[in-house]
């Protein structure tokens, strides 16, 4: 393991925002890992596990402890009881192990292409897109245990997935780092086209998988900032599940408003509802929604993290004065 100080984490996020890391290493296995731990407890110091950074935004105080960016890599595919068990290590590029499923193909991940970062990250946040969950095609696991520095693998209904959320984010999990994923994935053509955009993209057509990528890949492009020129952690809010009765009262006001069943409630598109109150395109200074999702908070030069904190509450609260709505960030905030 190899340490390094005072390391400037802006350059390790998408937002491209936030201070100096007390302590920084790069693992690249277990036994890594293990140390990396054993000195952050030894020390005394608080640790902070890194993936890509992509749903992460760094106070402008940095963290005061150990940060560890993962970076196990991996790919294995393995054919299992007429389906094909892929898995790979937490520190492998998401998208790459999506496009080599697809190049295999293997369905059950296409509607998840072009999401930034980590294979680790996905099952913590439970990421989705497009009418597909992690949760629907994850089969396992593969953890490091922080406090007895054992392994140990869990199974997909041990997760307890959620709408943005497992088990890993309750207070319980955040002892357990991902160390690798596995999917259960298909032979057998099984397209997911209930998103309006695919669904008009194919008009009942069946697509070949590679097309159904494409078609994702299209999508995010336009409605998604180029990494490459700025910084962004993607949707910065959740999409809200309001109560029935909430929605039926918020319905009259918005009549075309998306809204789809979920969890007992009725979960609402929020890009429509910052639309629909001219948030879209708001800027001040550096920071601002993009002009093509307002889900999407930028930072188009120099934002700090504050200036970011700021802007989102900023847009808190005139959605809950305009509706009543308390919303829920999606993009996690260090320290």
């Amino acid at each position: 393991m190899t340490l390094r100080r005072n390391v400037p984490l802006k350059s390790y996020t998408t937002f491209r925002i936030g201070g100096e890391a007390a302590y920084f290493t790069d693992v690249c296995s277990r036994s890594e890992l293990g140390e990396a731990v054993s000195f952050a407890k030894k020390e005394k110091l608080p640790l902070f596990v890194l993936g890509g950074g992509s749903n992460l935004l760094v106070s402008d105080s940095g963290f005061p402890g150990l940060v560890v960016r993962m970076s196990f890599s991996g790919i294995s595919f393995k054919e299992r009881d007429g389906s094909v068990e892929a898995t790979a290590a937490a520190g492998e590029s998401w998208d790459d192990f999506v496009s080599e499923s697809v190049k295999r193909n293997l369905w059950g991940l296409e509607n998840l292409s072009g999401i930034p970062g980590t294979v680790g990250a996905t099952p913590i946040q439970n990421v989705g897109a497009y009418g597909v969950e992690v949760k629907d095609v994850l089969s396992s696991v593969e953890l490091f245990d922080t406090e007895t520095l054992d392994v140990r693998n869990m199974e997909n209904q041990e997760c307890f997935f959620g709408y943005r959320d497992s088990f890993f984010k309750r207070e319980e999990g955040k002892r357990y780092i991902v160390t690798a994923v596995s999917f259960r994935l298909s032979k057998t053509p099984a397209p997911i086209l209930s998103y309006r955009d695919l669904m008009n993209r194919f008009s009942g057509a069946l697509p070949a998988l590679s097309e159904i990528r494409d078609a994702v890949l299209s999508i995010r492009s336009k409605k998604f900032p180029d990494l490459s020129h700025f910084g962004t952690a993607g949707s910065f809010f959740k999409n809200p599940i309001l109560p029935k009765g909430a929605y039926e009262k918020l319905k009259p006001r918005f009549p075309d408003m998306p809204a789809f069943p979920a969890d007992g409630g009725v979960k609402i598109s929020l890009a429509y509802l910052l639309d629909a109150l001219s948030l879209k395109g708001e800027r001040e200074g550096d920071v601002g929604t993009f002009e093509r999702q307002p889900l999407v908070i930028v930072n188009f030069a120099d934002a700090s993290a504050a200036d970011v904190d700021a802007f989102a509450k900023k847009i808190e609260a005139i959605v809950k004065d305009s509706t009543g709505i308390v919303l829920e960030r999606e993009v996690r905030s260090l320290p």
